[in-house]
């Protein structure tokens, strides 16, 4: 059995009793940074787990493996660095394997940036489209934010802090100065923050942003 298990996005408290018993009973853990993973099995006293790494350099060789030790009848649990597996992580492919291959898998749910960012910005929740992390050349970011501007649903991307201006500055061109859009930072910490502005107030006062950011845009005809 495969389980996809959410883990948190920040706050380490933001796990399901559901996800702390798979993790418990489970013969390996399947993670991108094992150290991470180590760290939150040790913060909730859980014993120690075999790992395999799994990241987009390896993904190829590892999942042969993981498969050989599903159809041992091995427990494993997927987990991403944060949040819900697959979602901007990799795993999409191994899922993809262990259902070609008719073994037994099932999710656990939980936390997710996405779905927080959405519903801490204020902005429709009836439809919406994740972009995830654009690409990096002008052109082809240009060419997203076109085509999803022809469609009336709230959008939800992932930025750097290094390129969040860049951003804010490309949504102005596409989509107007005036288009209001969150900024959402450090989520579920300490220094979690929701600004909330047009586009064009928030390049000019956004100053110093660190961590990690989603940004929702309110992309209404």
């Amino acid at each position: 059995m495969l389980y996809i298990v959410a883990t948190p996005i920040g706050n380490l408290e933001d796990i399901s009793l559901r996800a702390l018993k798979v993790l418990k009973e489970v013969d390996f853990v399947i993670a991108e940074d094992t150290r991470r993973t180590g760290n939150l099995l040790k913060y909730y006293n859980l014993p120690k787990k075999p790992f395999l790494s799994l990241h987009k350099f390896n993904e190829r060789r590892q999942i042969k493996k993981i498969i050989s030790l599903l159809k041992e009848g091995k427990k494993m649990a997927l987990v991403s660095n944060a949040g819900t597996p697959t979602i901007s992580d990799p795993g999409q492919r191994l899922i993809e394997e262990v259902h070609k291959e008719n073994l037994e898998i099932t999710s656990v749910p939980g936390a997710c940036a996405v779905i927080n960012a959405l519903v801490l910005s204020g902005f429709s929740t009836e439809k919406f489209l994740f972009l995830g992390f654009l690409p990096k050349k002008k052109k082809k970011r240009m060419e997203i934010l076109a085509k999803a501007k022809e469609i009336d649903v709230t959008l939800i991307i992932f930025e750097s802090p290094l390129r969040i201006k860049r951003l804010l500055g490309e949504l102005i061109e596409v989509f107007g100065a005036q288009t209001k859009v969150a900024v959402v930072r450090e989520m579920t910490k300490v220094f979690e923050e929701v600004k909330i502005s047009s586009a064009e107030n928030l390049l000019k006062t956004l100053k110093n942003v660190k961590g990690e950011i989603v940004v929702v845009v309110e992309n209404k005809k």
